[in-house]
C-alpha cells in the first residue's frame, strides 16, 4: 500500500484500472511494475506524459481533471484493442480463483499450473495465490464497510477466512493495522466526489 501526503491547495486525480487492463493502458505487463511506484513518463514516454500533465494543469476542478484522465486512458485502450493479450486468459482464471484452488483452475482451462502462474503474474502482476488473498481481503473489507457495526467473526467466515484471527492477521499483513482501526481510518478520510 502506498500513501502520499497531499498538501493544502494541491489537487489529485487517480485512476483505478480494471483487472487485466494494465498492459493495454500502461504498455507493460502488470508484473513489471507490481509493488512499485513508476513515473508515468517511464511508461508512456515524456512527450505524451507532458501533454497529459499540461491538459490536467489547465483544468478548473477535479471533475474536469478526471474526465481528461479518463479520455487519455480510453485512447490507450483503443490503441491496444486490436491486440490480444495474456490478460484475457488471466481474467478468466481470476474469476474462478476466488473459489477454486490454482491446480483445479489450471486443469479446467487446459494448461499446467506452472504456465497459469506465469501467465497470471505477467498479466495481473501477482501470483494466483496472492490474487486470491487480495480478493478475500477485498470481500471482507466490502462487507465491513457495508455494515456499520461490523461482526468480524461473521465477516471472516463469509469472506472465506478460517476464523477471525486469520482475518485479523491478513488485515495486519496488508494494512499494518487491525481491521477495526483500518475501517475507522477509511470512514474518517474525506472523499472527493
Amino acid at each position: 500500500m502506498h500513501r502520499k501526503l497531499i498538501r493544502g491547495g494541491q489537487r489529485t486525480v487517480t485512476a483505478r484500472l480494471h483487472l487485466g487492463s494494465h498492459e493495454a493502458v500502461l504498455g507493460v505487463p502488470a508484473s513489471a511494475i507490481a509493488g512499485g511506484i513508476v513515473a508515468l513518463g517511464d511508461l508512456w514516454g515524456d512527450a505524451a506524459t507532458r501533454r497529459l500533465f499540461e491538459r490536467l494543469g489547465e483544468t478548473r476542478d477535479t471533475a474536469d481533471a478526471a474526465a481528461i484522465l479518463e479520455c487519455a486512458i480510453s485512447e490507450r485502450l483503443a490503441l491496444a484493442a486490436g491486440r490480444r493479450t495474456r490478460s484475457q486468459l488471466a481474467l478468466g482464471a481470476a474469476a474462478r480463483l476466488t473459489s477454486s484452488p490454482v491446480n483445479d483452475v489450471a486443469g479446467d482451462i487446459g494448461m499446467s499450473e506452472r504456465h497459469l502462474r506465469r501467465v497470471f503474474r505477467e498479466a495481473i502482476g501477482v501470483s494466483p495465490k496472492a490474487f486470491a488473498r487480495l480478493a478475500r481481503f477485498h470481500r471482507a473489507l466490502r462487507a465491513a464497510l457495508d455494515d456499520e457495526h461490523a461482526d468480524w467473526a461473521g465477516i471472516a467466515t463469509d469472506a472465506g477466512y478460517y476464523d477471525q484471527a486469520h482475518l485479523i492477521a491478513e488485515f495486519r499483513a496488508f494494512t499494518g493495522v487491525t481491521p477495526q482501526r483500518f475501517l475507522g481510518e477509511l470512514r474518517a478520510a474525506p472523499l472527493i466526489s
